[in-house]
C-alpha cells in the first residue's frame, strides 16, 4: 500500500455535507482538504454501475484536471427489499428540477416497500467506496458497510439524505437523531475512512 505524504488532497465532490464530514475526519492527520466543487472543476458524468467505478472516474477526472493527488467516494444505500435499490442511483432518486430532494427520495423508497409489502425489519446498508488516486495513476480502494433497518416516518434534523430513516443496528436512534460524532463513528464512511487512515501511518 503507498503511503500518502502530501499535505493537501482534492476530494472530487460538489456536497458541502460529505465535505464537512471528511473535513472532521482529516483533521487528526493535517491534511488539508479542497473541493472540486470549490475549485470550480465540472461534475464528470458517473456512467458505471458499481460504486467502485463511480467513484474512479470522479476520482481521475479530478486529478486529471489538476495534477493533485485527488480522493472521491461513492456511497448511497442500498435496501434489500428492493433487490439493493436504490444503491448507485441513491442520488438520482432526490433529482428534481429544483435540486436534489431527499424527502422525495426517502418517501419513493417507503412506498415501493409498501407496494411489494415487504416486512419489517427493512434491511438497508449505507456504503461507501473511497479511491484515492495519484498523478502518476496510481490508485489505493478502501470500502465501509453500515447495516442497518428503515423506518418510517422520517425522524431527527441532523445530517443529509437519508439519514432520517436509517437506523443502524446497535442503536434505536436514526442517523439523523445523532450528533455528528456520534455518527461519524460509526458510519460507512467512517468504515471506509478507518482503512484510508493506514496510508497515514
Amino acid at each position: 500500500m503507498r503511503r500518502f505524504t502530501g499535505n493537501k488532497l482534492l476530494v472530487a465532490t460538489h456536497n458541502a455535507g460529505k465535505m464537512e464530514e471528511l473535513r472532521a475526519l482529516f483533521a487528526p492527520h493535517g491534511v488539508e482538504l479542497v473541493s472540486a466543487g470549490e475549485m470550480g472543476l465540472a461534475e464528470p458524468a458517473e456512467t458505471e454501475d458499481t460504486f467502485l467505478g463511480n467513484a474512479r472516474i470522479k476520482a481521475r477526472a479530478a486529478m486529471e484536471a489538476t495534477g493533485l493527488p485527488a480522493l472521491a467516494d461513492d456511497s448511497g444505500i442500498t435496501v434489500d427489499g428492493l433487490d439493493g435499490a436504490p444503491g448507485v442511483h441513491t442520488a438520482d432518486w432526490a433529482e428534481t428540477p429544483q435540486g436534489r430532494d431527499f424527502v422525495q427520495a426517502m418517501t419513493r423508497t417507503w412506498r415501493e416497500l409498501d407496494e411489494r409489502a415487504v416486512p419489517e425489519p427493512r434491511t438497508a446498508q449505507f456504503r461507501a467506496t473511497f479511491v484515492l488516486v495519484w498523478p502518476d495513476g496510481h490508485e489505493e480502494v478502501f470500502e465501509g458497510t453500515a447495516p442497518g433497518r428503515l423506518v418510517w416516518p422520517m425522524r431527527g434534523r441532523q445530517g443529509h439524505g437519508y439519514d432520517p430513516i436509517f437506523v443502524p443496528d446497535g442503536d434505536d436512534r436514526t442517523y439523523a437523531e445523532m450528533t455528528a460524532e456520534e455518527k461519524n463513528r460509526i458510519s460507512h464512511r467512517a468504515a471506509a475512512f478507518r482503512q484510508l487512515e493506514t496510508i497515514f501511518a
